[in-house]
């Protein structure tokens, strides 16, 4: 009998202490990566972009008193470990794919979770580890160079900040006829999105007026092909944002790109990660570069002229005769716009304050003061996120560009385009390219 005994005993200590076994698909992996990004965006409304996957995923309990950082670290570290390891083992393209993603996405949201705790990264580490690229750095000098280029085209002997928001003047939208501009620039865009890309017969969206944003405009994807975009009225806009915002947050902008995910890779392919939609992390720069890149795309630059002058220009009640001019200056903007990313590094590195930060974009970006301050209250919200606008334009233009869809190939350029949208890379395997 105690043999008996001492032999059941054995028995069942050999069963407990064995390691349990534990599902290393990537499936449920990816499961666990958008439960726990759903439950660290109970404590920041701003996490979770977008989330159109099981409603049964949805978190229903009261999140603690207690931020539990130091859990959500584990678990993303846990999960990485995990994609590492599958990674070690012989996988399929579209395995390596999953899994790089996952893993970058997990660095960012592991990231996001200590910044959350109270730790500060220095802007280019933080935008490393979030957006999972280095961002180029500008010299003042080369500023200085494109200041003079533009001192060049406007006319006047004020000093060129003053000449340029005089002459900006008479581009302003009036409030009365921007919600009409606004749908003829949208359907225009979708009419020349949907010449090159199929998409969802029910995918819409509504647009809504705003204000008290720290940002110009604002895509929420609700899931099944439905958005929301936002426009904030606290702006004046200029006639060329139209075009800029109904393609960038339109067509084939976050819209197109979130409607694409949602049907291509969660609905068709069963990719549950692709049903949620962390901001702070990798997919912003593919998502906000490639809403940007979208914008040209779809308007060329001639063909963008051409439009404006007959109809939008026109509508605006602004004089067509100067839009020649009007884009010289704005192709010099452009370059301008990586002010944004010096300002933020120097300020978010505590290397300027506040007042200097906002003298800076006046003197560069050529704002006005409230403009200025705006744009900080965005820096502060959103931090090195400010990259994915620029950078991330450049980088899928680029990208593209290596593949032979250069502008004068719009058939190759919008296939390599869509391609993008439905499967997106990695930034660092995009900097590859």
């Amino acid at each position: 009998m105690k043999n008996l005994i001492f032999l059941i005993l054995a028995t069942l200590l050999i069963t407990f202490c064995q390691p349990k076994t534990v599902d290393l698909s990537i499936d449920n992996i990816a499961e666990k990566y958008v439960r726990l990004v759903l439950d660290i965006g109970q404590y920041d409304v701003s996490f979770v972009d977008a989330y159109f996957g099981p409603d049964e995923w949805k978190i229903k309990d009261k999140k603690s008193v207690v931020f539990p950082s130091d859990e959500f670290i584990q678990t993303a570290s846990e999960l990485q470990e995990q994609c590492d390891n599958l990674l070690k083992k012989e996988v399929s393209d579209s395995e390596e794919y999953r899994l790089t993603w996952l893993i970058k996405q997990l660095i960012a949201v592991k990231t996001k979770v200590e910044m959350m705790a109270g730790r500060l990264y220095d802007f280019d580490d933080e935008a490393q580890r979030l957006y999972d690229v280095k961002p180029p750095s500008f010299s003042e000098a080369h500023f200085d160079s494109l200041h003079q280029r533009l001192d060049s085209i406007l006319p006047g002997k004020q000093a060129l900040s003053k000449r340029h928001l005089n002459y900006s003047k008479q581009f302003i939208i009036p409030a009365d006829k921007l919600d009409t501009i606004f749908k003829v620039a949208i359907a225009e865009a979708r009419k020349r999105t949907n010449k090159y890309l199929q998409l969802p017969e029910n995918e819409d969206f509504v647009l809504e007026y705003v204000n008290d944003k720290s940002w110009g405009a604002y895509n929420y994807y609700l899931g099944n092909g439905q958005s929301k975009i936002q426009i904030n009225t606290d702006i004046r806009f200029t006639i060329e944002k139209v075009i800029d915002l109904a393609c960038h947050e339109g067509y084939p902008g976050h819209h197109v790109f979130m409607t694409l995910l949602d049907n291509n890779l969660y609905k068709e392919k069963g990719w549950v990660e692709y049903s949620i939609y962390p901001l702070f992390s990798p997919l912003s720069l593919i998502s906000e570069g490639c809403a940007n890149f979208g914008i040209e795309s779809t308007f060329p630059k001639l063909e963008r002229i051409q439009f404006e002058q007959e109809f939008l220009f026109p509508l605006a009640g602004i004089d067509p005769s100067k839009i020649d001019q009007y884009y010289m200056v704005q192709e010099i903007k452009t370059e301008l716009d990586y002010v944004n990313n010096e300002v933020a590094r120097k300020y978010l590195n505590k290397e300027i304050n506040r007042d200097e930060a906002v003298k800076r974009l006046e003197k560069y970006l050529l704002f006005d003061h409230e403009t200025a301050l705006r744009r900080i209250l965005f820096i502060d919200e959103y931090r090195s996120y400010v990259i994915n606008y620029n950078l991330g334009q450049d980088m899928v233009s680029h990208y593209i560009d290596s593949l032979g869809g250069t502008s004068d190939k719009p058939e190759i350029r919008w296939s390599l385009f869509g391609d993008m949208l439905k499967n997106p890379l990695t930034p660092s395997r995009l900097a590859d390219h």
